[in-house]
């Protein structure tokens, strides 16, 4: 008897459910600037189509806004909340299918600054916002490859308009790629590495490849610190 592991990612958003095939709009929006073109090349109907774009922004806000005038005529580009979605979903994908794959990038720093459970820690990689214990001042950085999110440096957004709050941006030296999911190894210069546990659509949609560009974010709560014990001799 052979028995095959099967799950549907979704997202419950205020009685709306998200699957795939909102995302595959979500993308063909996106890659073709127009809702017309993204029914076409989906095969859906323009106003079924149109219809499924208002019981998402009825729940969770404007995903698409008009684009006016121009050379082209103007078009439909995504929000940043239709971006979000997108990212959430890769990320529960990616945690369905990939589990047993999951690994965690450590990187050791000082704390410099604290605001409630949250400090400031200088690492190799630059400073990361993290969830660090009280009264620690050395401490290792732990950071699920699950929860970091990459995007085109081009079209990250700032820091302080998002929840993403950790950016950093270096080169893909690493692609393994599973049935669904793939790891992603990025490195820093001149030494610090991170991973990223993303789905195979997503590396398609960034067109990765190794030295490309890529920036890494994820949450500060995504960012855990464990204090370090001074050494005996210390």
């Amino acid at each position: 008897m052979t028995i095959e592991r099967e799950y549907t990612t979704k997202l419950a958003v205020d009685g709306v459910t998200i699957d795939r095939r909102d995302v595959e709009m979500l993308d063909a929006i996106d890659r073709h600037g127009s809702m017309h073109k993204a029914a076409e090349a989906l095969g859906r109907s323009y106003a079924r189509l149109q219809n499924r774009v208002v019981e998402i922004e009825d729940a969770v806000g404007p995903i698409t806004e008009r684009q006016r005038g121009g050379s082209g005529g103007g078009g439909t580009e995504l929000t940043e909340t239709a971006r979000e979605l997108r990212r959430q979903f890769d990320r529960h994908d990616a945690a369905l299918g990939g589990v047993a794959g999951i690994t965690e990038s450590v990187f050791p720093g000082t704390v410099r600054d604290r605001t409630g459970e949250l400090a400031t820690v200088e690492t190799e990689i630059g400073s990361i916002l993290a969830l660090v214990p009280d009264d620690a001042t050395e401490v290792q950085i732990s950071v699920r490859s699950d929860a970091v999110v990459l995007t085109d440096p081009e079209e990250t957004p700032r820091a302080d308009g998002t929840s993403l709050r950790n950016q950093f941006t270096g080169t893909v030296e690493g692609i393994e790629s599973g049935d669904a999911i793939t790891r992603v190894t990025i490195r820093f210069a001149p030494e610090g590495m991170i991973q990223a546990l993303v789905t195979n659509a997503s590396v398609d949609r960034l067109a990765l490849e190794s030295g490309q560009s890529i920036t890494a974010s994820f949450k500060a709560t995504a960012a855990r610190g464990v204090r370090l014990e001074p050494s005996a001799d210390e």
